[in-house]
């Protein structure tokens, strides 16, 4: 593992921007953190800087979102005191809770595993291309008409469990968690929206599993700092260009670019045997 006193900023900066890209968009942030390192010879960056990664996506969704979360955590006051659920941002405040509950249960469970065994370049490109295919497959089956009111107890359990099997790398949370609400019958862009704002729960949790490996010298370095600061803009750009990007176009770019890395996975798997 990389220490993170070696670790420069153009490596930073790089991490930031693959993080922030592929967190948010459905390509999978774990494969390509994974990739980045095996491809070019890079040592692995470890586990603090992970976190670094994690927090500066957090603070992202909750920075875009920001009048979303106002308004839910308004609402949860307002439930605190009325002791009953008038408002659909209050039922919301229990599809996140029931959402976040299985990706938390197999993160606790399988973490340590997942970063140890699934980290094989060829059982990525198999991830990368089988979940592309599902997500054309979602995205061209039928063509979705809810939108995020529309969501119900039953599509936050079903999410939520599509969301628990992103621990495999190349499957992607927000790829996975997008599929499904396609599925659901989610326009694209509320498909979007309800996997940005279920992320939050999940990515805090990670990050927050994760302090133990923050060691107190490092919050005085430079590059962990810029990895956040990369981190939350791209994250933000990432975010509103999906979100636009999807009010006219389809997820086919995304599929492709998944079947384009998988074969160039294979590729340079298969030339350096």
């Amino acid at each position: 593992m990389l220490k993170y006193k070696n670790m420069n900023i153009i490596q930073a900066i790089w991490l930031g921007i693959i993080q922030g890209f592929t967190e948010m968009l459905p390509i999978s942030s774990s494969a390509h953190l994974i990739l980045y390192p095996w491809l070019f010879h890079f040592p692995d960056p470890g586990l603090a800087f992970d976190v670094a990664l994690h927090v500066g996506s957090l603070v992202a969704i909750l920075g875009f979102f920001w009048r979303e979360w106002w308004s839910l955590i308004q609402n949860f006051f307002k439930l605190v005191r009325d002791r009953k659920v008038t408002t659909f941002e209050q039922k919301f405040l229990g599809y996140l809770l029931i959402a976040s509950i299985p990706g938390a249960t197999f993160g606790i469970l399988l973490d340590k595993y997942a970063e140890n065994a699934l980290r094989n370049p060829l059982l990525i490109a198999f991830t990368l291309a089988a979940f592309g295919a599902v997500l054309w497959f979602a995205d061209h089956h039928d063509a979705g008409k809810r939108t995020i009111k529309d969501v119900k107890i039953k599509d936050s359990i079903l999410i939520g469990v599509a969301q628990a099997a992103a621990i495999i790398p190349g499957i992607s949370r927000s790829g996975i968690t997008m599929t499904t609400g396609l599925f659901a019958g989610l326009k694209r862009e509320d498909a979007a929206r309800f996997s940005f704002l279920m992320s939050a729960p999940i990515i805090a949790g990670a990050a927050l599993v994760k302090l133990k490996d923050i060691e107190s010298g490092m919050l005085t370095l430079p590059t962990f700092w810029i990895a956040i600061i990369v981190t939350v803009i791209t994250s933000i750009i990432a975010i509103s260009f999906l979100l636009k990007y999807l009010q006219k176009h389809s997820f086919s770019i995304f599929v492709y670019y998944r079947f384009a890395l998988a074969a160039l996975i294979v590729a340079v798997y298969l030339a350096r045997r």
